[in-house]
């Protein structure tokens, strides 16, 4: 019994100690919150604000008086429209001489002449806004603020993406301001039912991310699931969407992307009318698409500007190049190392003699001209765009006719090369062209040490890789795996207009129709 009663003795000191850390925690937590509240003394909130932007000489504080009250107007220089500041808020308020029992609604009501006005009562909410560029009004004897909004940032104008160029289609292009690039897709998309979630990531930069996508035709657990996996993102701060893409997709170690990045406007609308997802990082110009899939990746908007019998035509020599750029150098390492007897005799004797005096292995020719053209492509990109291109030209020219003079490569070795990278250029997205240039290698190396053996375990292995992937729960290889018949009319070609009735089946029910039937053109069948 007297165990009993011990027991029992320390189970309630323990909870009794529980109780108190909770209490203390509790207090705590009103504390800091009573700490970020405003002051109904307006020195003391200038300083507390100043103490926070010691080391910031870009925030101004302007003192004044409305009648007999004093006020003070803080802004960060350079995120604010000085002269409408001027003009609607210093100038009236200055001129203002009242006292009304509910001053702070009085001022928003009667005297700023501005269309967004916000009541702020904690420090927290005016640094959130002073950083976004909203001129902050301080009034004694009141715990609200004022937040106006008058933010004016710099940014560049709407021009030609320069990553997906159209012969024919739309030339303008998503900006590194995320209004301007909802502007372009509300005036694409005039529906109510386009909808915008938007919230704040990052601790530090609390950059703007939005999430955009049609209520109705987008499936409700897709819309969730990426709202979910953005909510879980917790970081210093987002720079870019490239951010946003890796800490959101669903195999991250995957060499193929699982979401579109795209420039375009038309193609974010294209997107969003087939259920699709598109989400928009302030300070990027790159929009995100979820979900993805393999065949989307070879289809450029210009697909569906163009007649379908062009499209399809264009799209088959899309899966030639896809082929050639990754499995070209392979094929021919593989046969001039393990199978000649495949080659006519004429060819082999001709591709032997011009590899007479070439002292490296096929297989060490054909990494080392990879490299080399790898290296080349990338100057080419990081060089002023002026003398990037030529160098780029000038240096392959130079450098591929010296290295067959000199016998360390040879002249077969150097066309096949050329046509493989002239291939990966043919693929529309980029990130998908760096994917199979980074599986190019590993491939020359099982034909290096396999031969066609080697060429096709390594050809399945990408195949099996790529039907385990899903991109939002959507498999990669949708709609040929599984297959999906309604949806194979714009897979391995583009069926014309008038006979895609229905959306693709990605998450939602299938089915869903976005056109009515029976619109095949042609001469007019009535009159006489």
């Amino acid at each position: 019994m007297r165990r009993f009663g011990g027991l029992v003795k320390k189970r309630s000191y323990r909870k009794q100690k529980l109780l108190a850390k909770q209490q203390a925690l509790l207090v705590e937590v009103e504390n800091e919150k009573k700490a970020e509240l405003l002051s109904i003394d307006l020195n003391e909130n200038i300083e507390t604000i100043r103490s926070t932007y010691h080391n910031s000489s870009d925030v101004i504080f302007r003192s004044f008086a409305i009648g007999k009250r004093s006020c003070c107007l803080i802004y960060i220089s350079g995120l604010i429209d000085e002269h409408e500041v001027n003009s609607n808020v210093l100038k009236p308020l200055m001129n203002s001489h009242f006292e009304s029992p509910t001053f702070v609604d009085s001022l928003i009501e009667q005297k700023l002449s501005v269309s967004e006005s916000e009541k702020l009562t904690s420090f927290n909410k005016i640094y959130q806004k002073l950083s976004a560029g909203y001129p902050v009004l301080l009034i004694d004897k009141t715990v609200q603020a004022i937040a106006i909004g008058l933010a004016k940032w710099e940014a560049r104008s709407i021009e030609e993406p320069n990553a997906e160029h159209v012969v024919r289609g739309p030339r303008e292009g998503f900006t590194e301001a995320i209004d301007v690039n909802l502007s372009l897709l509300r005036r694409r998309i005039r529906s109510p039912r386009l909808a915008i979630h938007t919230q704040l990531i990052g601790q530090l930069t609390e950059t703007e991310v939005a999430v955009a996508y049609i209520d109705g035709v987008a499936e409700n657990t897709l819309v969730e699931e990426v709202k979910v996996r953005l909510e879980r993102i917790d970081i210093d701060g987002i720079v870019d969407s490239g951010y946003i893409e890796e800490l959101i997709e669903d195999q991250p170690y995957s060499p193929f992307p699982q979401m579109i990045s795209t420039e375009r406007p038309d193609t974010a609308t294209a997107y969003l009318l087939e259920g699709h997802v598109v989400i928009f990082a302030n300070g990027s110009p790159f929009a995100l698409v979820a979900p993805t899939t393999f065949y989307s990746l070879l289809q450029a908007s210009e697909d569906y500007y163009e007649r379908f019998l062009i499209g399809s035509a264009i799209r088959w020599l899309r899966y030639l190049f896809l082929v050639m750029a990754l499995l070209f150098p392979s094929i021919y390492v593989a046969i001039l190392a393990y199978h000649q007897e495949m080659l006519p005799t004429t060819l082999i004797i001709s591709i032997a003699s011009s590899r007479e005096v070439v002292p490296f292995p096929v297989f060490v020719e054909a990494l080392l001209m990879e490299i080399m053209f790898e290296v080349l492509r990338e100057a080419g990109l990081r060089l002023p765009k002026q003398i990037g291109a030529a160098v780029s030209i000038v240096g392959a020219l130079i450098i591929g006719e010296a290295a067959v003079q000199a016998g360390i490569v040879s002249a077969p070795m150097v066309i096949v090369v050329a046509v493989t990278g002239i291939a990966s250029f043919a693929i529309p997205r980029y990130n998908a062209g760096i994917s199979i240039r980074m599986l190019r290698f590993p491939m020359i190396v099982l034909a290096g040490t396999l031969g066609l053996l080697g060429i096709m375990l390594g050809v399945i292995t990408i195949v099996i890789h790529m039907c385990s992937l899903r991109s939002f729960g959507v498999p990669y290889l949708s709609p040929l795996a599984p297959i999906k018949q309604k949806d194979l009319k714009d897979v391995l070609m583009r069926a014309p207009l008038w006979k895609m009735n229905s959306r693709p089946h990605l998450t939602g029910d299938t089915g869903q129709s976005r056109q009515a039937g029976q619109q095949r053109p042609g001469a007019s069948r009535g009159g006489d």
